[in-house]
């Protein structure tokens, strides 16, 4: 691998400052690190790595192919597509259209767009953009609820459950209420509990998704952090989680998937959506939202390992569990075998988590990721992969699981929504490893063959990385040439 230069800059994130800084560390020969961008450096910036934040880049030298420099940077320019939620409901619907068998069919939830700065505005779309969520609606199936989601705002914003139009409706008012109000929105309410409402004047877009009330149960306490036992089957609750996949996509274009994935658990158990029994009409979502930046004074206390969770008891089948009974017998008195293997059996009522079932998710992850990517990438004004860039983005999916024994798949991923910049703080100190390792495999997959000579060794291993194989702990999900407007 050939010198070059490292200009690194994360002001506001400084575990992945370090992060970034022992990567490169790893690197041989290690690279000098600069923490500006001077003019000098910016008309001859020769051989160059950006690892920085979006807006610390220098996007010119990015679109910039000179034959006299060679830059690297750590985000693509044009990515809405993926990190929009409204766009990234357009970009699956438009190739959903064009490619009907793609997994993304049953991989993403149903979702509708809408454009709205006040709430009187609602009336209008029921009869256009809105149309067939309207019809759904009115059928009045008690078991459907809808989740509401500003298109752009992060970290768990603005999201609201509702049931009928009528919710939606006081949502939106209640919004306007809260940017009337001279208090700012991250102020924290009477529970404790961070408010999350957000200025509809301001996002404007929104997107709303079908509510997956079938949701993977498990209980976070199998797993736990202080080397205490694990609760008796009988006292386990079912919580809902989310997964924190880390992906990365390199150059025009190779994705790959890092095996080390994060289940983020709900800080109560879960409960399907009901109205509150005291009408206030604001419904509690902490039993099903899982968002770590939302349950900050939890730490990590809510954070595992996919692969941690194998053998945990499944608790959302379809069917109420009951409190496990008590053997009638006395004081002393040695239990038969009926009353033993009665015990057992109620033990071992659910299922558990096996290897092979967290592998199956492993893999629908991948496929949904490469048929995202794909869609991106057919969406080309909002999305343009460079051959000199890459990219790190966090990308949430929820479980979904289906008991029947009929059922094409147990359990179902479902992709929720693309992340840049993920905050890889929330992590938590027990994980960071993880982290390590990842930045670390980022640097040799990405970076060093970037600027590794023709044909080196380093650049060998790359191209010969088959979509499905693992290397670094990342899986390459998707392998293809995109051709540039630039003749690259």
């Amino acid at each position: 691998m050939g010198d070059f230069a490292a200009f690194v800059s994360w002001p506001t994130a400084p575990l992945t400052e370090r992060l970034v800084r022992t990567a490169l560390e790893s690197l041989t020969p290690q690279p000098p690190v600069i923490t500006a961008l001077n003019a000098d450096l910016v008309a001859s910036p020769g051989r160059l790595l950006q690892w920085a934040t979006y807006d610390a880049l220098d996007h010119d030298l990015t679109f910039s192919h000179s034959p006299a420099s060679r830059v690297l940077s750590s985000s693509y320019v044009i990515r809405k597509a993926l990190i929009r939620k409204h766009f990234l409901s357009r970009c699956i619907h438009n190739y959903l259209t064009k490619h009907p068998d793609s997994i993304l069919t049953w991989g993403a939830p149903r979702t509708w767009e809408l454009e709205i700065s006040f709430a009187d505005e609602l009336d209008e779309l029921w009869g256009d953009d809105l149309y067939d969520l309207s019809e759904e609606i009115e059928k009045g199936d008690p078991a459907k609820w809808w989740i509401l989601k500003p298109g752009m705002a992060d970290r768990g914003m603005g999201l609201r459950l509702f049931h009928t139009k009528e919710d939606l409706q006081a949502i939106f008012e209640e919004f306007e209420q809260d940017e009337s109000e001279e208090e700012g929105t991250e102020e924290d309410d009477n529970d404790g509990r961070r408010d999350t409402a957000v200025v509809t004047s301001q996002l404007r877009h929104f997107v709303i998704q079908e509510y997956l009330g079938n949701p993977l149960l498990l209980d976070p306490a199998e797993v736990p952090l202080d080397g205490s036992p694990a609760p008796p089957p009988q006292d386990l609750r079912g919580h809902k989680f989310h997964l924190r996949v880390y992906c990365v996509a390199s150059g025009a274009i190779k994705v790959y998937v890092y095996d080390q994935i994060l289940a983020l658990f709900s800080a109560v158990p879960y409960a399907s959506p009901s109205r509150p029994e005291d009408d206030t009409g604001e419904i509690d979502l902490s039993a099903h939202l899982t968002n770590t930046s939302l349950q900050t004074e939890r730490g990590e206390a809510g954070v595992r390992l996919l692969n941690e969770l194998v053998g945990c008891h499944v608790l959302s089948s379809s069917q109420p569990r009951r409190q496990q009974p008590k053997p009638r017998h006395a004081m002393g008195q040695a239990m038969d075998v009926d009353s033993i293997n009665a015990r057992r059996a109620e033990a071992t009522k659910y299922s558990t988590v096996s290897a092979e079932d967290v592998s199956d998710i492993k893999g629908q992850i991948c496929e949904v990721l490469s048929e995202t990517f794909k869609a991106a990438v057919e969406m080309s004004v909002h999305f343009q992969p460079l051959p000199n860039a890459f990219e790190l983005f966090g990308i949430d999916f929820v479980v979904t699981h289906d008991p029947s024994p009929d059922a094409p798949r147990k359990f179902q991923v479902n992709l929720l929504e693309v992340n840049s910049e993920p905050a890889i703080e929330l992590t938590g100190p027990r994980l960071t490893w993880i982290l390590e390792d990842l930045f670390k495999a980022i640097a040799k997959t990405c970076v060093a063959p970037f600027f590794s000579a023709e044909g080196s060794p380093i650049q060998q291993d790359v191209d010969g990385w088959k979509v499905g194989e693992v290397k670094e702990n990342m899986r390459k999900c998707l392998d293809m040439q995109v051709r540039g407007a630039q003749g690259w």
